[in-house]
């Protein structure tokens, strides 16, 4: 205990170098978790460990977990992630380190951490007025957050107090925990298949393969990224010389998604098939009037707008268009009439 006042300097600095250096190499090697946090070992826990193993310690040196850094990531697969990097940031004790996740008992999942006992290298921190910096061992645990809560509500739960839990109360904690495991297992496995899944998509949309690039909302953002409503908009405002201004375009998603387009091959066919009529529809729109400022939007309201009128749609149709984009009002019906009007002026091919 002595050892141990004389070094609490050394052990709080020590911490903090230590969480800072993990903490630059998690974020250069954008690795993102939800905690990261660090601490010394009080003197009233020391000494309660002391009692229970001293026999096992000769020397504070012995004590490796007098400093702890927790380091709490969302998926379990992204553990083995950070592990790989405290390898690299720290001289890591092999002989003293341990992988809790290898139990495979039901009732373990809280404490499934990976530990690891690890020195600062001098190539972090080199300080000849305090050499201990390089010296003293620490721990690091790795977790992930359901096994960090599970861990926190266990030890909170069933071990509070000195009444015995009985046994019909414990299994059911055992199965809580099996629970707990699977979901762990479970979002890292859907985080991998989403993944490649956008892998895929990625490919395809690179690849030109549109019909096989299914309509939501993340692709539909990206093939906005490639504006393939320009050309349309540039000759629409050709008509009056008129300037075009940005506009949020993700509302369409949900009006084409209504419409029933299913792929980015439906929208690129509705570009191509319905450009010319949606230009001839602007014509009867703006071929009267001096508009000079256009929203970015013209375009794609436009094939809408024809896409609906082209199947045979009415008013009321055309006003279901400008409720999905503007909620319902009932001035859309009074746009929605005169925009069928316009309509009928449009000059047949």
């Amino acid at each position: 205990m002595e050892q141990y006042h004389e070094l609490y300097p050394v052990y709080q600095c020590l911490a903090q170098l230590a969480e800072d250096a993990l903490r630059q190499a998690l974020k250069e090697q954008h690795v993102t978790i939800t905690v990261m946090e660090h601490r010394v070992k009080t003197e009233a826990s020391l000494a309660g460990k002391l009692e229970l193993k001293g026999a096992k310690y000769h020397s504070i040196a012995d004590v490796t977990d007098i400093v702890g850094i927790r380091v709490v990531t969302f998926y379990s697969n992204d553990v083995d992630k950070v592990a790989a990097i405290v390898n690299e940031c720290f001289q890591v004790d092999w002989k003293h380190s341990v992988d809790k996740r290898k139990l495979h008992r039901l009732d373990s999942f809280g404490y499934n951490s990976l530990h690891y006992i690890c020195r600062l290298p001098k190539t972090i921190v080199d300080d000849p007025d305090m050499p201990q910096l390089n010296e003293i061992s620490f721990e690091i645990q790795m977790r992930t957050a359901l096994q960090h809560v599970w861990s926190t509500l266990d030890h909170d739960t069933a071990y509070k107090g000195n009444v015995t839990i009985p046994r019909e109360y414990q299994r059911q904690f055992k199965r809580l925990a099996g629970m707990l495991e699977l979901i762990d297992d479970e979002f890292s496995r859907l985080r991998n298949v989403l993944t490649e899944y956008r892998r895929q998509m990625l490919a395809l949309e690179a690849s030109g393969q549109l019909d096989e690039v299914d309509l939501n909302a993340e692709t539909f953002r990206r093939y906005l990224e490639m504006h393939p409503f320009a050309r349309l908009n540039e000759r629409i405002a050709a008509i009056n010389q008129a300037e075009l201004y940005p506009v949020p375009m993700m509302p369409f998603f949900r009006v084409l998604q209504k419409l029933g387009f299913e792929t980015l091959g439906d929208v690129n066919r509705l570009i191509e098939e319905y450009s010319d009529d949606a230009y001839r529809l602007a014509i009867s729109q703006l071929g009267t009037t001096d508009l000079d400022i256009l929203s970015e939007n013209i375009g794609v309201q436009n094939l809408c707008f024809v896409y609906v009128l082209k199947r045979g749609g009415g008013p009321a149709e055309l006003c279901q268009i400008y409720d999905w984009l503007n909620g319902y009002d009932s001035s859309n019906m009074e746009l929605a009439k005169e925009l069928f009007l316009q309509a009928q002026k449009i000059t047949p091919d």
